[in-house]
């Protein structure tokens, strides 16, 4: 029996291990890192801050593609799912920046986001917009949102076109139903909102009539 030979077949296997858990640990605290700057950069655009969200997004960026790179010769740890859910969030904080700010929606090959991962990511962005039009409709005219809801019913409508398997879209139609769902209690506020105003217009013009009387 050629121990020897086992021996070398065994440091072969435990090297390509060490490579692929050296490159996973590293991907897994950059995935981290997209995740907490995609929700930071998504705070500051509801703050309106949104040179801050946009200088936070270029380095998150750079990480995203700083992970795919480590993990583009371990396909195994690739398809695990962490490094997906991180560029989800990034696609997300971006698609959500571009809607709000009204700018042209960033492609998922511009953001080397997978497309699932991108899809994803866009469906929830309608519930950043959702949050957005009740933050302004406090503020503003109850109209004020109709723009961006009219952007979350397109939204919708584009990720109900892809019928596609769950393992191929990481299970974009239970995140579709819920983007459904926030996109008619948004709808369902704001009509809410505008009976309120105009009912309070006729309030306004009989109190007036009944003082000029």
């Amino acid at each position: 029996m050629d121990l020897a030979r086992l021996g070398q077949i065994g440091n072969k296997i435990r090297a390509d291990f060490d490579a692929k858990d050296a490159a996973r640990e590293k991907a897994l605290a950059l995935s981290r890192e997209v995740i907490r700057n995609s929700a930071n950069a998504i705070r500051a655009v509801h703050r309106g801050e949104f040179d801050d969200a946009r200088k936070l997004l270029v380095v998150t960026g750079e990480m995203v593609a700083q992970a795919r790179k480590l993990l583009r010769g371990h396909p195994e740890i690739y398809s695990a799912g962490f490094a997906q859910d991180a560029q989800k969030e990034y696609a997300e904080a971006r698609l959500t920046l571009a809607l709000i700010h009204r700018e042209p929606v960033p492609d998922p090959d511009e953001l080397k986001v997978d497309y699932a991962a991108y899809l994803n990511g866009l469906a929830e962005a309608v519930g950043e917009l959702r949050r957005h039009v009740l933050d302004e409709m406090r503020q503003a005219e109850p109209t004020w949102g109709e723009e961006l809801l009219t952007a979350m019913d397109d939204i919708y409508y584009l990720l109900v076109s892809f019928d596609y398997p769950s393992a191929i879209t990481n299970n974009l139609k239970r995140t579709t139903d819920v983007t459904r769902s926030i996109i008619e209690r948004t709808r369902g506020d704001m009509t809410s909102a505008q009976r309120q105003e105009r009912l309070e217009q006729a309030m306004r013009r009989l109190e007036k009539h009944i003082e000029e009387e």
